[in-house]
């Protein structure tokens, strides 16, 4: 189906991005926080170690959610993705814990990896167990750290959420019909792939290596159940849907939703759409 005609409205008033190289300092100022809606319980800034994480906490929760912001590994912040944790919190019934993790260019691969899994190995404690949870770089995050812990012997990741992650920073156009089809007017566009991710590769991270690009992990087996979300229009629609049925394929319990007129980073930016602020009622039926 065509792009959702909300959609197509909010994206027709922005502006064309600037000539020049990408100035990250920049971009992350003009980065959109969007007003709090979502009241909960409790809301608390603290750190683990030197990371700092914002956790949300419903009435009554029963159980841990530990979100990676997405942002091409160089954008995004506890802020930019407040209202997803809030909302990921109310809809769930589950702790959300966000994760401010450290940004490339400025940090060097794999430091805003290695913040991630630490908060999550804090979060499960002694004996408990947390789902992962991320939203595009973000998702990309919490695939690698569920594979991570598998070979670390850590069994507490209960579940894995990928919402339209970027599995593979290959980003040759005939790796996927999606990078073709998709790739003008929909928002992320596959000419900006590259340029977007940059940061993130120049700063030591290898396309080749499953902890960049997670579809590239040969064994999948023992991995902990997946939700996957797609965006029908997104141009990394197709990597995510085959690391799902490669997930299937090697025994691993898989939902793959895809939403239809939903380009990229739906869930960020236009959850307040009905249709996709239904990716967080899917979460808590994927969750219980």
């Amino acid at each position: 189906m065509p792009l959702h005609p909300e959609i197509a409205k909010v994206l027709a008033t922005l502006p064309a991005p600037p000539p020049g190289p990408l100035d990250p300092v920049a971009m992350r100022a003009a980065e959109a926080r969007p007003e709090v809606t979502t009241t909960l319980h409790g809301v608390e800034d603290t750190t683990v170690g030197e990371v700092p994480i914002r956790i949300y906490t419903p009435d009554d929760p029963y159980g841990k959610i530990v979100f990676f912001h997405g942002g091409a590994f160089f954008l995004g912040s506890l802020d930019t993705h407040d209202h997803v944790a809030r909302s990921l919190a109310k809809a769930t019934g589950f702790q959300v814990i966000s994760v401010g993790y450290r940004l490339a260019p400025e940090a060097a691969f794999p430091a805003g990896l290695d913040d991630c899994y630490a908060v999550v190995r804090w979060a499960a404690g002694e004996t408990g167990t947390v789902a992962i949870a991320g939203d595009s770089s973000g998702g990309t995050f919490a695939a690698a750290i569920a594979a991570m812990a598998h070979d670390d012997g850590f069994d507490r990741i209960s579940h894995q959420i990928l919402y339209y992650p970027s599995l593979d920073l290959d980003f040759d156009e005939d790796r996927y019909p999606s990078l073709r089809e998709n790739a003008v007017g929909y928002g992320l566009e596959t000419a900006g792939l590259k340029p977007f991710n940059a940061f993130y590769l120049a700063s030591g991270a290898d396309p080749a290596d499953p902890r960049v690009s997670p579809i590239k992990r040969t064994d999948l087996t023992g991995l902990p159940p997946a939700l996957i979300v797609t965006g029908e229009l997104d141009p990394l629609r197709d990597e995510a849907e085959l690391y799902g049925l490669r997930l299937r394929a090697a025994g691993v319990p898989v939902t793959v939703s895809r939403y239809a007129g939903a380009g990229h980073g739906f869930v960020q930016h236009f959850s307040w759409i009905p249709e996709y602020h239904r990716a967080f009622e899917e979460t808590a039926e994927f969750l219980r």
